[in-house]
């Protein structure tokens, strides 16, 4: 399958590393993109690639873009996500041998990720904040807890504690804290939290949003409408709506005179561009004064 021809599916990746041709310092191993960069363009280049590559060279290529990006680890997260959203372009004998390739290499740069970010992290654990031993790494809720607050991004943040967790399930334990609960368990509250701080940040940025459309739709100066013609054609209209069409038994328009009359003020104004006055509309509305009525030639019928 081209995939010059056809639009991959995409992962939703960080950082868009990507040059033209002309600028590559590797063209073997750097991502290759005469156009626009883009989500899509970086997607379906890095695809291109992947197909392009001898599979002898995966190790190689992987550590190169390690090199390129701040945040390696993200970056082969969105790098596996790509891969299973474009399982299709991965059918043939020839193909799924690659995809099998990279899947196992994703995991040992993961694997490799994780021993390095328990050697960094700090502040280090106590004996006491080790919740379980391995022959090669230890697990320490402490530690993983001190990480995720360096971490801005929630789903980052939640996508490392559920490695975490599939770590600590898949692991050879040695040793276990009994005065600490199980690291799992506590990785599994902590992605709970997040989940609900995340649910609350979220409904806290929707109602900003809504009051700032809110002020800001509140802040566009309103143009009255200018009557070009009688003032008591327009008022005429409404008493009759208060008085003479009645559909269901009751006026079409119900409310007191004065209420009426303000509303008539805000939005017209007279011929001459002028507010309207307001003990002149409740005049003009009083039921009782048809003298004031417009003449049957001009006037509004319902």
């Amino acid at each position: 399958m081209n995939t010059k021809d056809q639009n991959m599916q995409t992962a939703e990746f960080v950082e868009l590393l990507a040059v033209p041709a002309a600028l590559a310092k590797n063209p073997l191993f750097d991502i290759i993109v005469e156009d626009k960069i883009n989500i899509q363009s970086y997607c379906n280049a890095l695809i291109a690639k992947i197909l392009e590559l001898k599979q002898s060279q995966f190790p190689a290529f992987i550590d190169y873009q390690f090199n390129q990006v701040k945040n390696p680890e993200i970056w082969i997260c969105k790098l596996e996500k790509l891969l299973a959203n474009n399982e299709a372009f991965f059918s043939s004998k020839t193909a799924l041998s690659r995809y099998n390739k990279l899947y196992i290499l994703i995991e040992k740069k993961r694997t490799e990720l994780q021993s390095l970010r328990v050697i960094d992290t700090k502040p280090k654990a106590t004996k006491r904040q080790i919740n379980a031993d391995t022959d090669d790494r230890y697990f320490s809720f402490f530690e993983a807890k001190s990480y995720i607050n360096s971490l801005d991004n929630f789903n980052d943040k939640i996508i490392f504690l559920m490695d975490e967790i599939f770590e600590y399930n898949q692991a050879d334990i040695v040793s276990l804290n009994n005065k600490l609960q199980p690291y799992d368990k506590q990785c599994n509250q902590l992605i709970e939290q997040l989940q609900i701080m995340r649910k609350v940040k979220n409904d806290f940025d929707k109602e900003n949003q809504e009051k700032q459309a809110t002020e800001n739709s509140s802040n566009i100066p309103f143009q009255k409408i200018k009557l070009n013609g009688p003032t008591n054609i327009i008022t005429n209209a409404f008493k009759q709506m208060m008085v003479d069409v009645k559909p269901n038994g009751k006026p079409y328009i119900q409310g007191k005179i004065k209420d009426i009359s303000q509303i008539i003020c805000l939005i017209f104004d007279d011929e001459k561009g002028e507010p309207l006055s307001q003990a002149t509309v409740q005049t003009y509305l009083s039921p009782n004064r048809t003298d004031k009525d417009p003449n049957n030639d001009i006037k509004v019928r319902f």
